[in-house]
């Protein structure tokens, strides 16, 4: 065996196994990748890989996955007991602790500690600048920011950033890999608070709630002009494909006939922040209720939208982007 072709199969680890954590462990397993397993909480930890063995089971019933494929998965997934263990021999590590400063840098400092020097340092925070996480860590340059969409076993954007020490051969190292997991990385060139993903997430739901807030339409309405309407293009192209589409001469045309009425929009959207208190919290979970069933339907519908994403997927592979 070569020489790269030995360092492609070694083992990855999975550190912390929460809802993101464990849906971690499936990209890797998927993709062929012997993966170790650590959670400091034992019971989290076994909670993940029950978790794994109803997913891959509900994927064998749906036939998205053979009965084979489903066997060797699990067979290349390993819980360990302690982070010496699992992180021992492993080209990469997929953090996914709690989403706090303190504890993120307290986790690095131990990931750093154990980890070969070659391995790289990959989070799954969310919002924090990998700067801050890895400050005065002595390998603060093989570590970096790897965002995902949740759950990235079905969804497969996945935000890149590099702190101000990591090196670009780590960049390179971390978008090449998690491509080969059937990932699709993107790079951010800076940090911003909650990257680029959440930014926009938290731009429209900022105006969904002011819709509601000042009586324009309800939950409903809200949800289905997405579901309905923006979301279907968007899942096809985004919002500058959208818009490129939207005129015989493309994004120029688009923007130079209706630039005015967007600006004019832009304006009109209310400046101050929408409430967000426990009344409108309530107000807008029992309308989603109301639309949605209650929490105990959130299962089913967690398994409908997967099952729904990942024949999404295989239509657009079939059928790709010309």
């Amino acid at each position: 065996m070569s020489r790269a072709r030995a360092r492609s199969q070694r083992p990855v680890a999975v550190v912390g196994t929460g809802v993101i954590g464990r849906s971690w462990i499936q990209v890797f397993a998927r993709a062929g990748r012997e993966t170790r397993v650590y959670d400091p909480d034992p019971i989290q930890a076994r909670r993940a890989l029950d978790w794994l063995a109803a997913d891959l089971a509900d994927a064998v019933a749906q036939g998205v996955m053979s009965r084979h494929a489903e066997r060797e998965l699990r067979r290349r997934v390993s819980l360990h007991p302690d982070l010496p263990s699992a992180l021992s021999g492993v080209e990469y590590v997929q953090e996914s602790g709690p989403e706090r400063l303190e504890v993120k840098q307290a986790i690095y400092r131990e990931l750093d500690r154990h980890a070969a020097r070659r391995a790289v340092l990959a989070s799954s925070t969310s919002a924090l600048d990998m700067t801050r996480i890895a400050d005065g860590l002595a390998g603060a340059s093989r570590c970096i920011v790897a965002h995902p969409v949740n759950p990235p076993h079905v969804i497969p954007a996945v935000e890149v950033l590099p702190g101000a020490a990591t090196t670009p051969a780590v960049v390179t190292r971390t978008c090449r890999l998690l491509s080969s997991l059937g990932q699709s990385p993107v790079l951010l060139r800076k940090y911003a608070v909650g990257f680029a993903l959440n930014r926009m997430q938290a731009a429209l739901v900022r105006e969904a709630i002011d819709l509601v807030e000042s009586g324009v339409t309800d939950v409903n309405g809200v949800d289905a002009l997405i579901r309905d309407g923006l979301g279907l293009r968007w899942a096809l192209l985004g919002p500058f494909g959208v818009g490129h589409g939207n005129a015989d001469g493309g994004l120029r045309e688009y923007y130079a006939k209706y630039g005015s009425a967007y600006i004019g929009l832009m304006n009109a959207l209310n400046p101050a922040t929408p409430s967000f208190d426990d009344a409108m919290v309530d107000r807008l979970a029992t309308g989603t209720e109301k639309m949605e069933g209650s929490v105990k339907k959130i299962p089913q519908i967690l398994a409908w939208r997967d099952r729904l994403v990942r024949e999404l997927r295989t239509l657009k592979s079939g059928d790709p982007h010309p």
